[in-house]
Order: C-alpha cells, then structure tokens, then sequence
C-alpha cells in the first residue's frame, strides 16, 4: 500500500461539516476573522439547527466516501429553538450505530457542541477531529455482509 492510502502523510481526509446557523457557524466565523490555523480539507454547511442534520445527509456523506461528518450544535439548554440540540444528541447516538451497522466505523461521524464565542474551540475541533479520522485512514464504504 501507498502512504497515501494508509493515513500516512499523504492522506487528507476530506471532512464534511454541518454547523448550526446562530451558535457553531458563527463560531466558525469568529475563528476565520481570528485567523486561526484550521485544515483546509473541510467544508462547512450551514443549517438552521443542528436538528435538521437528517441521518440519510450523514449516510449518503459517508457512503460516498467522504472520510468524516461532524455535526456541531449549541450547547446543550442553549439552542436557539429551545430543544433542537437535544434531539441532535439522541439522533447522534442512534447515527453512530447506524454507521456502523452500515458498515462504516462510527468515529467517522461526531456530534460536538460549539457557541457563537468560541471561535479557538470551533478550530480546535477541526483540527481534532480531522486528526483523529486521519489516523482512521481513507474511508472505504463496505457493504455489510
């Protein structure tokens, strides 16, 4: 094998990121206007709630071969829609089960909490979680048997 496809440095695992509009994408707005040192290789869609990640976005990320799904929500009691979180909690245990009854480990898909304020936190779970699915390797979708 190639280091490359061992989660050598050659790998950059490519990483999508649902972030809830009034709390963890402003964060992550607050973390570019610091200019924090983020990994380029993820991209960030923003959603209204972290409840409206439905779990066939995570699925189909994955099975296509993305590396990594984060979800990132407001602290739990401060969501903007006063329970959106707590449903994102409970769907996020249900999802890590499903990833990997699917046949995907289930560190590939993470539920994190990040405020408005915390821009050095909101990098410092890029960071995080970009090292932790490189360590994985490259994803690669395999049908459960």
């Amino acid at each position: 094998m190639e280091d490359s496809e061992t989660g050598g440095n050659g790998f950059e695992p490519k990483i999508l990121i649902f972030a809830c509009n009034w709390c963890s994408y402003a964060g992550a707005d607050l973390a570019g206007v610091s200019r924090l040192q983020m990994p380029a290789n993820c991209r960030v869609i923003r959603v209204m709630c972290s409840a409206r990640v439905r779990p066939e976005f995570v699925i189909t990320a994955l099975s296509k071969g993305l590396d990594g799904v984060v979800v990132l929500g407001c602290h739990p009691g401060d969501c903007h829609y006063s329970e959106g979180n707590y449903f994102t909690r409970r769907r996020g245990l249900f999802l890590k089960k499903l990833v990997e009854y699917v046949g995907i480990e289930p560190e590939r898909f993470q539920v994190r909490w990040v405020s408005a304020s915390e821009g050095a936190k909101f990098a410092d779970t890029v960071a995080e979680v970009t090292r932790q699915v490189k360590a994985l390797g490259p994803n690669r979708p395999r049908p459960k048997a």
